[in-house]
């Protein structure tokens, strides 16, 4: 489906944008390790999180909805039941490679496959310190590529350091230490998101965090049993930041958005249109199940500068700095992106994709093996891109689009379903033509 947004006058009003995808995934993950029932409120219901949901389901969780409540019942670290099928893990990465963790640990075999894109991604980074914990994975490419197999072994803890800084190398490690021996230690240069450790430290796991200027690293003990909880699911900062940007590059605009996580290793985008000098106030700031929230107001701010974002930037915005490249096109001056190069092994490469089609509909950029360039205060003629079935590039230019002076037609843009489902719904109530 092609979808073509033309210029509007303003964007205004506020909204709860659909709750925090990583929080969703582990609050299904991790709740059915748990001995008993758990309840999560306010759960995204969108592709990944449906996938995550069928998985578990088929590895013997019993789960029901029960109006806005989703009622989880833990079967313990060791109560799993063999797949009767291969494991289908569609476009979802987070649900692969968390579940790795988990599967390598149990008794029994499994075998995991996804869709076309996900078939493209890297596994390496999360099969190989599983190997080296006991577990027996392979796979195409040796275990780099998906289909995979995992024949479930007795683990030992290991001591990693995660090079990458990747959030679900780091849950799906921690997973496999509560099936395993001993302790097991992730070490990180810069932090990733931290959502696993905040949940288990909640759900009664044995599990250590030190933290300092340079180093972060957490540890957990293996065979603790974990309490159930229940969960309340705050909005995803990354979709609310698609209205954020709409907010400070369409003139006259102003949005409020409600009840959105603001934890420091995923708010990166917010702090950095900050720094670009846009309008974003944190309002009503509190707390939900270890998690800062916030509601967040966002004014039209014409005077942007161009930023620079470094590797050390990543982290806590690596699926907003596509959204950014384009807000930055607005921004006087230059902004720099480097040390990005996980972008290229996302749902598509969304450096290409970004470049790609912003050079398509006539905007001046500059590709970077590990970024970009962009050059800001550029007028937004339109044209057609590209979403390459992306679900954040094609949000991305949906928001583009608002200011373009001809509109933008996005090819493929029910992609948004991977995270968003209503997203074009949700932009049309907030949109003054």
């Amino acid at each position: 489906m092609d979808i073509k947004i033309t210029k509007v006058k303003k964007v205004l009003g506020d909204i709860r944008v659909p709750s925090d995808k990583s929080i969703s995934h582990r609050s299904v993950i991790l709740t059915s390790m748990a001995k008993g029932k758990s309840t999560v409120k306010n759960i995204l219901k969108a592709g990944d999180t449906l996938t995550t949901i069928s998985v578990f389901k088929s590895l013997g969780v019993g789960i029901e909805e029960k109006g806005e409540v989703i009622e989880i019942k833990g079967v313990n670290l060791f109560g799993y039941k063999e797949p009767e099928d291969i494991l289908d893990m569609g476009n979802s990465g987070t649900t692969t490679r968390l579940t790795l963790g988990l599967l390598s640990g149990q008794n029994f075999f499994s075998a995991l496959t996804g869709d076309s894109s996900l078939r493209k991604r890297p596994m390496g980074r999360v099969v190989n310190p599983l190997r080296e914990m006991g577990a027996e994975i392979d796979g195409r490419k040796e275990g780099e590529l998906l289909p995979l197999s995992v024949r479930g072994k007795r683990l030992t803890g290991i001591e990693f350091f995660n090079k990458k800084s990747s959030a679900q190398v780091k849950s799906a490690l921690l997973i496999a230490g509560l099936l395993s021996e001993g302790k097991t230690t992730v070490v990180e240069k810069v932090k990733s998101r931290d959502h696993t450790e905040k949940m288990l430290s909640a759900m009664g796991a044995d599990i250590q965090i030190e933290e300092k200027t340079d180093l972060y690293q957490v540890s957990i003990k293996g065979k603790k049993e974990l309490k159930p909880v229940d969960i309340d699911v705050p909005a995803d900062p990354s979709s609310a930041a698609f209205f954020a940007a709409a907010a400070s590059i369409v003139p006259d605009s102003e949005v409020l958005l409600k009840d959105v996580l603001i934890n420091p290793t995923r708010d990166g985008f917010f702090r950095k249109l900050m720094e670009m000098g846009a309008e974003v106030e944190y309002l009503k700031e509190r707390e939900k199940v270890g998690e800062k929230v916030a509601d967040i107001l966002v004014k039209f701010s014409p005077d942007m500068k161009g930023i620079n974002i470094s590797k050390e930037d990543i982290p806590s915005m690596v699926d907003e700095v596509p959204l950014l490249a384009l807000v930055a096109t607005q921004a006087e001056g230059e902004t720099v992106i480097t040390g990005a190069e996980e972008l290229r092994v996302k749902e598509s490469d969304r450096i290409k994709a970004v470049v790609e089609n912003l050079r398509n509909i006539g905007v001046e950029i500059e590709e970077l093996e590990d970024g970009m360039v962009i050059k800001g205060k550029q007028k937004i003629k339109g044209g057609i891109v590209d979403s390459f079935n992306d679900h954040r590039i094609a949000m991305g230019f949906a928001i583009l689009g608002l200011i373009s002076e001809e509109g933008i037609t996005i090819k493929n843009a029910d992609c948004v379903f991977i995270s968003y489902p209503n997203f074009f719904e949700d932009l049309e109530k907030l949109i003054r033509r």
